[in-house]
């Protein structure tokens, strides 16, 4: 069975729902068992409603940019299909939980908690338990794990979403794969249904071999522990001959 993540932001007209403020914007990249599939969903929506200055500083888009937007009651259906049974991986999950929970409750949604539709992961809860006492932000996580953010200028819910789900992987100790490999352990048919996303052709995988020095050591080594007794890791070597 695939492990599927959604990696999701939002943008909002200000910082609190019980203000009033309403979501602009969903960005969600699709994680398949900690591999990016190409997968993504990505919506502006119209609040019908001012957006605070504070906020169109931050994400640049002004009230103007939404007109003929759909309202998002009419893009739940999709949005609630797409990340149906999924986990989604939130940067402060709290803040975007929220403004999903009150955007179903504004439209009298029959199941009003977005919990009822996902799991939820909250990368800074992960963050702050890795590194106490340091700044945890998507920014700062971005320097500290090497994820480049130079494209960003301000911010934006697909474009933080990326950066998240290659932050996240690399976060807990997997290498962020940039698509799914053709032999998709689901099958073909599965594989042909996915979009795949090109990989970067500035990235390379860099494989370092021991020198011979280095296995004239290793080899030294298991024949002490040969000596001594027994060795381990030359039965396990012997076994898969």
């Amino acid at each position: 069975m695939s492990n599927r993540q959604i990696v999701l932001d939002t943008e909002t007209t200000g910082l609190s729902p019980a203000q009033g403020h309403r979501i602009i914007e969903i960005g969600c990249i699709e994680l398949v068992n900690r591999r990016l599939s190409g997968r993504e969903y990505h919506q502006f929506i119209n609040p019908e409603r001012d957006i605070d200055e504070g906020a169109e500083r931050v994400h640049g888009i002004s009230r103007a940019d939404l007109e003929g937007q759909p309202r998002f009651a009419d893009i739940a259906a999709e949005f609630l299909e797409f990340i149906r049974g999924s986990e989604l991986v939130i940067h402060n999950a709290d803040f975007d939980v929220g403004f999903l929970d009150h955007e179903l409750v504004t439209m009298q949604h029959p199941e009003p908690a977005i919990r009822r539709h996902a799991g939820v992961l909250d990368t800074l809860s992960l963050a702050r338990e890795l590194h106490p006492g340091q700044r945890n932000s998507l920014d700062a996580l971005c320097k500290r794990y090497e994820v480049d953010a130079s494209r960003r200028d301000v911010h934006g819910a697909l474009i933080d979403a990326e950066l998240l789900a290659n932050v996240y992987l690399a976060m807990t100790g997997g290498q962020a794969a940039l698509s799914l490999d053709d032999e998709v352990a689901a099958g073909p048919a599965a594989a042909a249904a996915v979009i795949a996303q090109p990989r970067r052709a500035d990235l390379a995988l860099v494989v370092p071999r021991a020198s011979a020095a280095e296995m004239a050591e290793h080899e030294a080594m298991l024949e002490r522990m040969q000596e001594q007794g027994s060795c381990l890791w030359r039965s396990v070597i012997d076994d898969t001959r």
